[in-house]
This record gives C-alpha cells, structure tokens and sequence, in this order.
C-alpha cells in the first residue's frame, strides 16, 4: 500500500507530528512553573535578592514555551473535528467535554495569572504576585490532569457503553477516574517535573562551566538537585506500577514492548529480553539478548510469573500493534533513561556531601557539569518515547477495545491530509527554529542582576500642602 494515498496513515502521521512537537514546550512550562513558586517562594521567605532573579530569569524561558505551546496545541483539538470526526461523533460527549474542561479550567487560569506573573511584580502585593505564580502553576498542572484524563481514558474506557456506535455515560466520575488515570497523571507529572529540573540543571552547568555568574548557577544547580533527590527514584516506581497496569490491561501492548512473540505460562519463570531485533513477518526476533528469569522480576519481583504473560501470536495480526520495534525500543530508551538521571543525582548528591559542589569548587567539576548539560535534553527524549509506548501500543485501537483507528478517521481526500501534514511540518519547523533562536538569545543574555528589588524604589514625595484655588481664566464657552 502507497503510505501518501492512505487517508488513515497520513492523518495518523499528522496527529503524530502535531502531538509530538507539542509535547516539547508543555513539558517544560509545567514543571518550571513548580520551579518558579519555589524561587519565588524562598525569595519571599528570606528577602535574598538572589532567589528573586532567579524567579525573573526563568520566567523568560518559561513564558517562551508557554507561547510556543498555545501555538503548536491548538491544531491537535481541531483535528478531533477534521481528521477524526467519526471518533469524535463515538465519543464526543466524555471526551469532548475533558477537553473543554483543560480549555476552560486549566488554560483560562493560567493565562489569566500569567500577566500578573510576568508584569505584576511592582504593582501587584508581594503576596498577590506569589498568589498568581501559584495558579499559574496550578492550572499548568490541572491542564496536564485533564488530558491524561482524556487519553487514560482511551486507554481504559470506563463509567459506560457504546449503544449504536456512540459511548453512552452512566456514571461520569466512573469515567473520569479509569483504571489508567491515577498513575498514568502522576507518571506524567513527575515527567514533566523531572525533564524541567535537569533542563535547568543543565542550563545552569553551562553558565557555570563558561564561568559566568558561577554562584548565581550554582545556587539553581543546588535547587534542582535538592528536588531531583526525592523525584528521580520515585519516577521509576511509578513507572514499574505503570508497566504493572499495562500488563493487567493491555497484554497485547506488554507483548509488544517485550517483542514478546510466545506466551510464558504461569508459575514458570519467563527470561527477560535487553536487546532483540524483532521481525513482524516472520513472528520472531532475529537476534536476541536475554536475562534469565528477569521478567518474572520485572513484572512482580518473583521468578515465577503469578499469571501468564501472552505472547503477540495469541491473537490475530489484525488486533495487535503493528511497528513492535518501534515500541520495544521507546520502552527501552524511556527506561533507560530514567535510571541514567537517577545515576546522575547521585552522583551530584556525592559531590554536594563532600563539598564540591561549592562556588568555590563548583566549576572544577567538568565532567559533571558536562553530565548534566548532556542530560538537559534527555528528558524530552524520554516523555516522547514513553507516549510512543503508550500511543502506538494502543493500535489498532482508538479507544481500545471499543473504537478501532481506521473506524475513527474521517473520509477525507489524502491528498487534502497530505497538505496539510506539509504545511504542519513547515510551520512547525519555523516555530521550532524561532524558540531555538530566542530562547538562546535570552540564555546568552543571561540573568539580570541589576534590577531593582520590588519595593526597593524611592517614592514620590506628595505635598499635603493645602493648594490655592485658581480661577477658570477661560471664555465662558470654553468652560461648558
């Protein structure tokens, strides 16, 4: 099958280009925000103007992603109405309604504090200004629980039933709270929590090691880490209990992650597969590194397995995921990972107990500073691997067991979606060159340390003198 006339591909490649390149800014935004209230925080805490630049310095970065996220998010919702009428007309009184809800609770809060956040700083109350970053955060974080709400749902779809190819509500709250969502929201909120720390962790090693501002780093650097201890270890168990929701409701996605072609029984312990070449026509991997008995461990830290783990040939080709190597090694790559940024909060954690990590010692540490600007991006690499995992592992299924992919998309001309994936990918591209570049001016620009504490300023004096009243000299006309 030609890939450019299939209306279903291309319209499955645009909704993957579009969420994709969303995805980058989002990330950012949302745990920088948790960022900001901290400095903010401390600076109104302890009144050293230190904390207070950093709030001012990592705004500019902030509101840049929040700009390019409003521009790049917006198409993904048209597109329910374009290029997936069919999905939205099924499902459109649950899923819909989320997705008002993100716009009008999560989106309207934070761009309606964010001109305080950014503008408000000398006329605004200390306490009213903390109060805005506050909720800006607040409704960054309640825009992301919405649209894991959403696709939580889709993953699990639950609190009702389709009657004549249309989901039918019975119980809302049922819906809302779907065996996925607790842990699918809490992943992600670490996520986006972790990708921003070792972003500005990374940042801040940059100006450290070019020897600018080497205390004013130093004391972000600190911060970060001080978070990261507590996030990085609780990311991976999260992440182990969302495998664990996998494997009990989505066997056919753990078979694909696994490259797992052959089912392993229960009470037998089942080896574990590290690296594998996986081949989809054949139903084999053509070359494979094993660990003994690790996936028992894995999954339920036994060597026998409690349940069986099936095998993708336990169903027909066309009810599991096709591109099983593409979800085994996003898998792979996302837990990676995670585990070579918890290696490297420990490393820092050493270095800051023996005192390294001093202004005065800080920049002698090259190859730490350098770990950590490598690890800058390797965030963002891993929330996009693990939506990879969650999004194509879900096929052949739109809302899974309910509402099939091909069922779902809209009967449109390919030629029509394929220009629109072009024009997507050219505007996108601009977008993604123009955040580059001025998200590198700011970081080359460097923080500000000569702004003047809010409050700081010298008042106009007033006189309560009483004043002499003076005549109107104008025409009689005039004063009409």
């Amino acid at each position: 099958m030609n890939l450019l006339s299939d209306t279903v591909t291309l319209s499955r490649m645009q909704f993957a280009l579009t969420a994709i390149f969303h995805m980058l800014w989002p990330v950012l935004s949302t745990g920088m925000a948790i960022y900001l209230v901290v400095v903010e925080g401390l600076w109104l805490k302890t009144r050293n103007p230190n904390y207070y630049y950093h709030a001012r310095f990592w705004s500019k970065l902030y509101v840049l992603n929040f700009g390019i996220g409003v521009a790049s998010g917006l198409p993904m919702e048209f597109q329910f109405g374009t290029n997936w009428a069919p999905f939205s007309e099924a499902v459109g009184d649950f899923f819909g309604s989320i997705l008002g809800f993100e716009g009008a609770m999560a989106f309207m809060l934070e761009a309606g504090f964010l001109g305080i956040m950014l503008f408000g700083w000398e006329r605004v109350h200390p306490a009213i200004h903390y109060l805005a970053t506050v909720m800006v955060a607040f409704g960054a974080n309640l825009s992301t629980f919405w649209i894991l709400v959403a696709n939580s749902w889709m993953q699990s779809p639950s609190g009702g039933e389709m009657v004549n190819g249309k989901f039918v509500v019975s119980d809302y709250f049922q819906a809302i709270l779907n065996p996925f969502m607790a842990r699918s929201v809490s992943h992600m909120f670490l996520a986006t929590l972790e990708t921003s720390l070792f972003v500005i962790g990374g940042i801040s090693a940059w100006y450290i090691i070019n020897q600018r501002h080497q205390a004013f780093f130093a004391r972000s650097l600190k911060i970060v880490l001080a978070v990261a201890i507590a996030v990085t270890p609780l990311q991976i168990y999260v992440g182990h209990l969302s495998a664990e929701q996998v494997y009990r409701y989505q066997p056919t996605k753990l078979a694909a992650m696994e490259a797992k072609w052959e089912t392993s029984p229960a009470g037998q312990p089942a080896d574990w597969s590290l690296l594998a070449l996986p081949n989809e026509k054949q139903e084999f991997n053509s070359w494979e590194i094993t660990i003994p008995n690790g996936l028992g461990y894995i999954l339920e830290f036994k060597a026998n397995l409690s349940e069986p783990v099936q095998g993708l040939k336990e169903w027909p080709v066309n009810e599991r995921p096709k591109m099983v190597g593409l979800i085994y090694y996003s898998f792979r790559v996302m837990s990676g990972i995670g585990f070579f940024l918890a290696g490297l909060m420990l490393w820092s954690l050493l270095q800051w107990l023996i005192g390294n990590l001093s202004p005065e010692k800080i920049s002698q540490q090259k190859w730490l500073l350098r770990t950590w600007m490598l690890a800058a991006p390797l965030g963002y690499i891993a929330v996009e691997s693990g939506w990879i995992v969650r999004c194509v592992g879900r096929q052949p299924w739109a809302v899974y067991k309910q509402v099939r992919t091909v069922d779902a998309a809209s009967n449109l001309p390919a030629s029509n979606v394929l220009t629109s994936l072009i024009c997507f990918a050219v505007i996108y591209s601009t977008l993604l060159v123009a955040a580059l570049y001025f998200g590198s001016r700011i970081i080359r620009r460097g923080p500000r340390l000569d702004l003047p504490l809010p409050g700081s300023e010298d008042k106009v004096a007033m006189s309560t003198e009483q004043a002499n009243f003076v005549k109107d000299q104008r025409p009689v006309e005039a004063q009409q």
